[in-house]
């Protein structure tokens, strides 16, 4: 019997966490509607303008270029490591954190890499083994474009400072609710565009062409990071739903295995008592 009670209780245990895990399904799941409204309608404006914002570099000469454009050697990069703030997720952060430690035991094995953490699973992934220069783990409790901007504006001081010669970005890009893709994004200097592609626009400037990309520029990092950070957010939200999904089929598949160990048990037991008593009264007979 002691048996039976045993397996009781773990049935009640998996039928507890197969609740916990089946409404946490359904919060991710009208979360993600939001944030993937969020970043879908976001995508086309923030690609569009990073894309202007190349054709128009591009036709600057070295002299009038942007100092956000300036190309030094790399000696200090700085990672931005863009995860969540809460785990049950999959491998969501995992496979950011693989990836940051790839880069910097990889292509930046040789500099002085730091990193900036937005998302308290990166921040405790890499704060006792690496140079954190700061957490911006609240940023997700109001996820707005003004407290992502202050942010971009931090890496665009820290790149003007000469304190960082490259800024990349490492975040989960959202495809759909099951599957995301880790990007590696160069934030700055910013990206020249390939030589093919210069002068496919025809603009007209006006006031002139200097002063519209260093007023266009910071708006696009800004723009450039907030994406990132959307991005990152839906994606989340659509493996964590994923991930609770899973979870709970397969605390359904071991909660019906659990009742049939308990059914086979209980018909053993009551099969022995019936034993037990047959051999009683023909022990009484006899």
């Amino acid at each position: 019997m002691a048996n039976l009670k045993e397996i009781r209780n773990r049935i009640a245990s998996v039928s507890s966490t197969m609740q916990i895990t089946s409404a946490m399904k359904m919060v991710s799941a009208a979360k993600l509607k939001k944030a993937q409204d969020a970043i879908t309608a976001m995508r086309p404006y923030a690609d569009k303008l990073t894309e202007l914002l190349q054709n128009l570099s591009a036709t600057l000469d070295a002299d009038s270029g942007s100092k956000f454009a300036e190309q030094r050697a790399q000696n200090k990069v700085l990672i931005v490591v863009i995860t969540s703030n809460r785990g049950l997720a999959g491998a969501f952060n995992s496979n950011i954190i693989k990836q940051v430690n790839s880069l910097v035991n990889g292509a930046y094995v040789n500099q002085q890499v730091s990193i900036l953490a937005i998302g308290k699973k990166g921040y405790d992934a890499f704060k006792k083994t690496n140079d954190v220069i700061a957490n911006k783990s609240e940023v997700f409790d109001n996820l707005t474009f003004d407290n992502v901007a202050a942010i971009a504006e931090l890496l665009m001081d820290r790149f003007l400072t000469n304190k960082a010669d490259k800024i990349v970005l490492v975040y989960n890009k959202f495809k759909n609710a099951a599957t995301q893709e880790i990007i590696t994004e160069q934030f700055l200097p910013i990206v020249p565009i390939e030589t093919g592609a210069k002068g496919n626009a025809d603009y007209i400037f006006e006031p002139g062409k200097a002063e519209i990309v260093e007023q266009l520029i910071p708006k696009s990092l800004k723009t450039q990071l907030y994406k990132a950070v959307r991005d990152s957010f839906a994606s989340e939200h659509g493996a964590r739903m994923t991930a609770m999904h899973k979870a709970t089929d397969n605390a359904t598949e071991l909660r019906d295995q659990l009742k049939l160990t308990y059914n086979k048990a209980r018909q053993a037991a009551i099969t022995n008592e019936i034993l037990e008593i047959v051999g009683g009264a023909e022990a009484l007979n006899s």
